[in-house]
């Protein structure tokens, strides 16, 4: 008599939850994010139960095809199981909702987050730092920076600019304004600016990343310490590229060229041989130096590489006001700055102003990135890398 009462029970269960089903609008997910699962599904759960269930006993592993059929924890779909045969076998309707009304679960604790501003920059210089100031724990900092109720910021120091600084670069930048065009004002291509200056090349960095395969040796790298890197100092010069109908005419790159001299080996070891050419970096950079080097290196590129249409247009040099570098009225470079139709002239950016250099401005980063990708073993490799970067083609 038990069973044909709990078979007519199974039954009328059955029918409701079809019925619920039919007037259902969207098809409810087997894979909830949540362990909050939604009432659907809920029914769902125990329906396949019930369907599974012979006189209201479970098979052995029936909860657990159930749970991996919708998605729901073990120990979920057996409280539904409990929860809807429980109200069966008191012969009122199976309803097995979640419990949980509203906002359910531990409240979220308010915190004051104006008291950061109180706190010294020096002492909030990490996330450890901010939590213990804060009395918080360090997650809690780190759920309230991806939710941006504060955010992390990188202070680089700025050059000092006095006030005669700033009236300098202010006065360059109206020069560099096309005066002719007063409706719409524009400034200059610079087609007629060339950029020089000097970087240090290093043969390879302090720490360097590479991805290895699990068995495979790691390398080991010596030197006595960073100062003793392999470096080269490079008086780069560069210009502005051109391009015609989309085809780069003038790429812009006249010449990187090495601060070094080439000397015989007066001696032999293990390194060289007697009387072999060796390289030796300019200890010193004096304005003699850079002179010879404008004379008989940059200008003469320049001549090479410049386009022929615009030889006889007045060609600047613009450098920093290093205390190495030529002054813009040096007689010695003038004289040969003037030679084959040339109009070459000398100028110096504002000063404590990097930032108006190409070069420094990203050139440099851009070449020494790819230079360090070669694999330069000596100074004497070093030289021919950073000519190839300098020099690639534009892509």
């Amino acid at each position: 008599m038990s069973s044909l009462i709990w078979t007519v029970n199974k039954l009328v269960v059955i029918i409701i939850f079809v019925l619920l089903e039919q007037d259902g609008d969207a098809p409810v997910p087997l894979h909830q994010p949540k362990n909050d699962y939604s009432d659907r599904v809920r029914q769902q759960v125990y329906q396949a139960l019930l369907m599974r269930s012979k006189n209201g006993k479970l098979g052995k592993h029936d909860t657990t095809i159930v749970s991996n059929k919708f998605g729901v924890k073990i120990r979920s779909v057996q409280r539904i199981w409990r929860q809807g045969k429980n109200q069966l076998s008191q012969n009122i309707p199976v309803v097995v909702p979640n419990l949980k009304k509203g906002r359910s679960g531990r409240k979220a604790i308010p915190l004051d987050l104006e008291k950061l501003r109180d706190i010294p920059l020096k002492q909030r210089m990490t996330i450890e730092d901010v939590s213990s100031k804060l009395g918080i724990s360090k997650s809690r900092i780190q759920r309230y920076l991806k939710r941006g109720f504060i955010r992390r910021h990188s202070s680089s120091i700025k050059p000092y600019l006095t006030d005669d600084n700033k009236k300098t670069r202010l006065k360059w930048c109206i020069d560099m304004i096309d005066q002719g065009l007063l409706d719409d004002p524009k400034f200059k291509d610079l087609f007629d600016f060339v950029f020089i200056d000097e970087k240090w090349f290093y043969l390879t960095q302090k720490s360097e990343r590479y991805y290895l395969l699990p068995e495979e040796d790691e390398p080991h790298r010596l030197c006595k310490n960073k100062n003793y890197i392999p470096r080269i100092m490079f008086l780069c010069v560069c210009a502005q590229p051109r391009f015609r109908n989309g085809v780069c005419v003038f790429d812009g790159k006249i010449g990187c060229f090495p601060l070094v001299n080439f000397e015989q080996a007066i001696r032999g070891s293990h390194n060289r041989l007697r009387g072999e050419e060796v390289i030796k970096p300019i200890q010193s950079i004096t304005r003699d130096v850079i002179r010879d080097f404008m004379i008989n290196r940059v200008l003469p590129a320049i001549r090479a590489k410049w386009p022929r249409e615009d030889v006889n247009k007045p060609i600047f040099i613009q450098q920093d006001n290093a205390p190495s570098h030529l002054k813009v009225d040096d007689p010695h470079f003038c004289a040969v700055a003037k030679q084959d139709g040339f109009d070459i002239r000398l100028i110096c950016q504002p000063p404590n102003s990097p930032d108006f250099n190409i070069l420094d401005l990203g050139f440099f980063r851009a070449i020494q990135a790819i230079q360090y990708k070669k694999d330069a073993k000596t100074i004497k490799d070093l030289i021919p890398a950073v000519q190839e970067v300098n020099d690639h083609p534009f892509d």
